[in-house]
């Protein structure tokens, strides 16, 4: 069993939101049990209190600008009044936002990492979170990712989550499963 001393647990939630809706990157996603994953763990962190930290990204992109429909959490997100919704321009969640503070205020020592996309915003915000001395648990089925093109080459989701596990792995996160991490939860 996965062992989790460290009361002082958060989830953020990065990037679940309608925006990558937008185009025909959808219909190709990695992970296809990321809302039940995403909803599952989100439900342990509330069952057990820790806290939970939303946060969405901006930037000039269709879906993306302020005031765009589709800048907003996706409909299965238990978001309630009263939860951090953060918003950042930057790839990770800590440079553009008051996040680190908020964690440091309330004694958080190691973050649970899930959301879109796989290598772009969660894996930067899981090297950026061990840089600042964090604990990081990174739960690859409860981030999803799309296949990226390049000079006529193209990487597969497989090909990406792999290649994204492995440079965490050891180095800047714990590579975990929500199973994993929502029966480590409920045993403390």
């Amino acid at each position: 069993m996965l062992a989790m001393n460290d009361a002082n647990t958060a989830l953020l939630v990065i990037d679940v939101q309608d925006s990558f809706k937008v185009g025909a990157n959808w219909s190709r996603r990695s992970s296809p049990r990321f809302e039940e994953n995403i909803s599952a763990l989100i439900r342990e962190f509330r069952e057990s209190g820790r806290p939970i930290f939303f946060i969405l990204h901006i930037d000039n992109d269709p879906g993306f600008r302020r005031g765009d429909a589709e800048l907003k959490l996706m409909d299965f997100v238990d978001f309630r009044e009263g939860d951090p919704l953060l918003c950042k321009t930057t790839r990770n969640a800590f440079t553009s936002t008051d996040l680190q503070a908020r964690l440091d205020a309330l004694g958080v020592r190691r973050v649970v990492i899930t959301g879109i996309q796989t290598e772009q915003c969660c894996e930067t915000t899981a090297r950026v979170a061990a840089d600042l001395g964090y604990e990081v648990d990174f739960v690859t089925e409860a981030t999803m990712t799309f296949p990226i093109a390049h000079d006529g080459d193209v990487l597969s989701t497989d090909e990406i989550i792999r290649r994204t596990e492995f440079v965490l792995r050891n180095r800047f996160a714990r590579i975990v499963t929500t199973e994993e991490l929502t029966g480590a939860l409920s045993a403390t």
